[in-house]
């Protein structure tokens, strides 16, 4: 780890780092994280948390744009921050999906040079189980609301058409009567 990155987690650790709620992580340019804070320890399974200093991102929260989209590389190309919603992935060793709002910020040092990234993930998973029951919800009250409509439709073809047939059966009937009274 450089000099200048144990300059930057000292000072955001001394100021900075309580006010996230979110869990968090740096890592160095080979995406080594060097530092975490303790919900993020708490989201991984104990064998995983274990000496989690000095392991890559990548081995601990297996996240589908770890390949060919990591957030870290993009906020570098761009020196700039990064937000990505929704992404799924979950932390090593486990098999239930999760979701993430993730942001990254680059660390640079007094140069401009890139030193690492501080990336947030918020997770999401149950906002978004949520969100999609709620979807699934109103796609089958739209399919029984066509339903119901098209029950309608047909019910009240068959009321035109069985008045049709009344209005005629009448008309026969007065033409019936008629004919028995001349």
């Amino acid at each position: 780890m450089t000099e200048a990155l144990e300059r930057f987690i000292a000072q955001f650790k001394g100021g900075m780092a309580d006010a996230f709620i979110d869990s968090w992580f740096i890592v160095d340019q080979e995406r080594t994280i060097v530092e975490f804070n303790r919900a993020f320890f708490s989201l991984l399974p104990r064998q995983v948390a274990r000496g989690l200093k000095g392991k890559k991102c990548y081995e601990v929260l297996e996240l589908d744009i770890c390949k060919e989209r990591c957030i870290a590389e993009q906020c570098w190309k761009g020196k700039q921050h990064v937000r990505l919603d929704e992404i799924t992935g979950r932390p090593a060793q486990t098999e239930q999906p999760m979701r993430f709002v993730l942001s990254a910020i680059p660390i640079l040092d007094e140069a401009g040079n890139i030193i690492g990234a501080l990336e947030v993930q918020r997770n999401v998973t149950d906002e978004a189980v949520v969100q999609t029951k709620y979807q699934d919800m109103l796609d089958h009250e739209a399919r029984e609301r066509e339903r119901l409509a098209g029950l309608i439709r047909s019910r009240t073809k068959e009321l035109l058409d069985t008045n049709q047939t009344l209005l005629r059966v009448q008309k026969e009937l007065v033409a019936h009567k008629k004919g028995l009274a001349v």
